[in-house]
């Protein structure tokens, strides 16, 4: 199978190949691995399929999780190949590093990963380790490059994150969870949706919500 049908697979489960690279040796990976493909949500396909899935309605703990096992399991599965999920743990598989190799990822002024269709809103619900090697295309710019405004520096109401200084996480946390917070709480982090990529993946706020939810512990 050529990349595309790859593409086609994953976008079909709600998933998108968000990355590919030729790893080098790694005890979180099959001896044998020749490519692995890094899968992320493909907005906005990827929320209402997870939405009316099973995980999503039954109310037991990790849902999320417990979803991406099974259709990254499953296309695994199809493509003859090994499901690595970031839960997978400890220690836990290195996704940001290999994010970083596969040339479509970096790191942006304020810390975060930005990704070239993803922007700020980059995340993977797992990835396929296959043993064939996959030609993969030659990486994209940056976006961070041609970004003369870059409004993620300046976005973040309580100064928690920005360029030249750690995540304050306990301030980020303390802001969302408060009455001024509302608006990061329901719609998502304003860094991340501030980057002009992220602004093209069209969550809707169940979603944002859920993953705010997620990160102040509800």
């Amino acid at each position: 199978m050529t990349l595309a049908g790859f593409e086609r697979a994953a976008r079909a489960v709600g998933l998108a190949v968000r990355g590919v690279l030729h790893p080098a040796p790694d005890p979180s990976l099959p001896e044998d691995t020749g490519t692995l493909l890094m899968l992320g949500p493909d907005e906005p396909a990827f929320w209402p399929l997870f939405a009316a899935a099973p995980e999503a309605r039954d109310g037991r703990p990790d849902p999320l999780d417990r979803w991406s096992a099974r259709v990254v399991g499953g296309l695994a599965a199809d493509w003859g190949g090994a499901a690595i999920l970031p839960s997978d743990g400890p220690p836990y598989p290195p996704f940001i590093a290999w994010a970083q190799q596969s040339g479509r990822a970096h790191v942006a002024p304020v810390g975060l990963l930005v990704h070239d269709e993803a922007g700020l809103l980059l995340s993977f619900r797992g990835a396929v380790a296959l043993r064939d090697r996959i030609e993969r295309p030659a990486p994209p710019q940056c976006p961070c490059e041609t970004c003369a405004a870059r409004p993620c520096e300046t976005a973040c109401p309580v100064g928690a994150m920005g360029p030249g200084q750690a995540y304050d996480v306990p301030a980020c946390r303390a802001f969302v969870a408060s009455p001024e917070g509302v608006d990061c709480r329901t719609r998502g982090c304003l860094v991340r949706r501030a980057c002009p990529v992220s602004a093209q993946m069209h969550r809707p706020g169940d979603q944002a919500a859920f993953h705010m939810a997620a990160f102040l512990g509800q």
